[in-house]
């Protein structure tokens, strides 16, 4: 139950970036839409923001478009309980709706509380395993990676790979295990059984280097999603928000991508045959690009080969292919990717100014590589 249900609400001309920051204020990956009255009119959760973002909606507009555009869904109503529903009754619905929050109201339909799942569970971690490929040589980086593979640099004060468990940890998920191959010493020596982290930490020895997901088949098959991600990945993404969002879209696997723009600096001639139809003056480029983790269902470790080399792009290449159901989700939290002197320089200042640990994506959009 919540001592302090006004930071879950806002009125439904509110903008959907004034939104966006009420979810990640209460950090329950919901919004309560209400009247002067404080009676609900609908329910914005994490997921119905990060859908909108891969539409390219304007994160300036009223909340309520964002309302209206989901009477096509199946929730367009909000899933409600009574305020006299019994712990039983509220955890039923929650199983029946697949859904981690649930308002409670009143007989005139006004707001009294908001029930979710970790009230009903305070010990239910997430339940998938985490996998950390940080086997490379980090070439870019040298000479930094003569003596250290390029996981455990340090970024502010305690190795990156240190960084991605802790935040693995936090996020309620248990069993870890990192692939090594580059200097596997340097990271077993200073994580051992990861006992001292808060997690079981196993390793996947690759022989050889086997490609950004060839060391997923030298694991043992498991029944639970299992979360891939690069080992030169600095985030805050919400692992809670990607596992509830691959579950909702019954996904086989979910790709996280950020949105990358740039400008390119010349008139750009649009043409039909010899015609010149228009010209755009130094036009934005916006596309989604990967961001290095994955969300996968225990059916698609069978599709891995064993002890083969393996790229993530040749997986999600051959599971469109068979018809499997590949969603992407786009990260609007603070995520960049360590690969070359610049974004190392950049990652280390963001972590020294308290960037990394304030940061929230205001609208989603990067430009080169850092956020």
């Amino acid at each position: 139950m919540n001592d302090d249900l006004e930071k879950y609400l806002a009125p439904p001309d509110a903008s959907i970036r004034s939104v966006m920051a009420c979810i990640d204020r209460n950090t329950k990956g919901i919004a309560l839409i209400v009247d002067q009255e404080r009676r609900l009119i609908g329910t914005i959760t994490d997921g119905d923001v990060r859908r909108a973002i891969l539409t390219g909606v304007n994160l300036d507009a009223s909340v309520s478009g964002l309302l209206d555009a989901k009477s096509d869904l199946r929730y367009r109503r909000p899933i409600t309980a009574d305020y006299d529903a019994s712990t039983d009754e509220l955890f039923k619905v929650m199983h029946q709706h697949r859904i981690r929050q649930l308002p409670i109201l009143d007989s005139q339909q006004h707001v009294l509380d908001l029930v979710t799942i970790d009230d009903l569970l305070p010990e239910n971690g997430l339940p998938l395993q985490a996998v950390i490929m940080a086997g490379g040589f980090g070439t870019r980086l040298h000479p930094l990676t003569e003596d250290l593979p390029k996981p455990m640099l340090p970024v502010g004060d305690r190795p990156l790979l240190q960084r991605t468990i802790e935040h693995l940890r936090d996020a309620g998920i248990r069993k870890v295990q990192v692939s090594t191959h580059y200097l596997q010493e340097k990271i077993t020596d200073y994580f051992g059984d990861g006992k001292a982290f808060g997690v079981e930490l196993n390793y996947l020895f690759e022989d050889h280097p086997m490609g950004t997901a060839g060391a997923l088949g030298l694991m043992d098959k498991i029944d639970e999603p299992l979360l891939v991600i690069n080992g030169d990945i600095l985030t805050q993404i919400d692992y809670r928000a990607m596992l509830d969002f691959h579950l909702q879209n019954f996904a086989d696997m979910t790709v996280a991508v950020r949105q990358y723009e740039f400008k390119v600096p010349y008139g750009v001639v649009e043409t039909e045959g010899v015609r010149v139809t228009r010209i755009l003056e130094k036009p934005v480029v916006k596309n989604f690009v990967n961001a290095g983790i994955y969300l996968l269902s225990p059916e698609v470790q069978k599709c891995i080969p064993d002890t083969a080399h393996y790229d993530m792009p040749e997986l999600i290449g051959y599971l469109i292919s068979q018809g499997n159901l590949v969603i992407s989700f786009p990260v609007r939290e603070y995520w960049i990717d360590i690969g070359e002197f610049k974004e190392y320089r950049q990652a280390q200042t963001d972590v020294d100014t308290g960037k990394f640990d304030q940061y929230q994506e205001a609208d989603t959009q990067m430009q080169g590589a850092h956020p």
